[in-house]
């Protein structure tokens, strides 16, 4: 997600974390951590959140990976995805959203 989506975003009334805006660049690792302890969603255009999540198991309260989305259609993608989706990933869903698909890897948290 560009910074530039924040705006839109605090605008519609979502609490919303940029990760630049948190200090020095973090590995992977915290990057994801980060929004768990938090109890956060990972909002995200790396593939490499999922990776995670799935092979090494890492916890997390849900992660959106955008593709192929302009700058202009990622805070409308997150918002729809995050008001239609947030159960799934309240329970570690994962959303890959692209412009006319979104795909849920349903979580196992309880």
């Amino acid at each position: 997600m560009w910074g530039g989506v924040r705006e839109p975003l605090l605008l519609a009334g979502y609490d919303v974390v940029w990760v630049p805006d948190e200090g020095p660049d973090p590995s992977d690792e915290e990057v994801l951590a980060h929004p768990y302890r938090e109890q956060r969603v990972l909002v995200s255009l790396d593939k490499d959140f999922g990776e995670l999540a799935i092979f090494r198991n890492l916890p997390h309260c849900g992660i959106v990976r955008l593709v192929d989305l302009s700058v202009t259609q990622q805070a409308a993608a997150i918002a729809a995805s995050v008001e239609k989706y947030g159960e799934d990933l309240a329970t570690g869903g994962i959303l890959t959203v692209e412009l006319k698909r979104v795909r849920l890897r349903p979580g196992g948290n309880p």
